[in-house]
C-alpha cells in the first residue's frame, strides 16, 4: 500500500473538484481526503493498494470549470486506520 500527498494548483476551487476527486477514489477504492487550502490550492492524500496511477492520471483531466495549472506529489506514510475519501474542512 501507498500514500500520496498532492498540492494541486491552478483553478480548483469553487469548480467541484474535490467532489471530481472523491467519485475518482471512490472508483478504485482508494482512501484519503481532499481539501481547499487558504491560498487556492487544493490538497489531497490518497492512498491505496491499486488504482493510484489511475487517480492521479483522471484527476489531472481538465474540463470547462476545473484547470490544473501544476500539481506536485509526495510519498508519506500510510494511515492504516482510514475508510473512506471525503472532503475536509478547514
Amino acid at each position: 500500500m501507498k500514500r500520496y500527498y498532492i498540492i494541486y494548483k491552478g483553478r480548483v476551487q469553487g469548480v467541484g473538484f474535490r467532489w471530481k476527486l472523491i467519485n475518482i477514489a471512490r472508483r478504485y477504492g482508494l482512501t484519503g481526503y481532499a481539501k481547499n487550502l487558504y491560498n487556492g490550492d487544493v490538497e489531497v492524500e490518497v492512498q491505496g493498494n491499486s488504482g493510484l496511477k489511475e487517480f492521479i492520471n483522471d484527476s489531472l483531466s481538465n474540463d470547462r470549470f476545473i484547470e490544473i495549472e501544476d500539481y506536485s506529489i509526495k510519498e508519506i506514510p500510510v494511515d492504516e486506520d482510514e475508510r473512506d475519501f471525503d472532503v475536509k474542512y478547514y
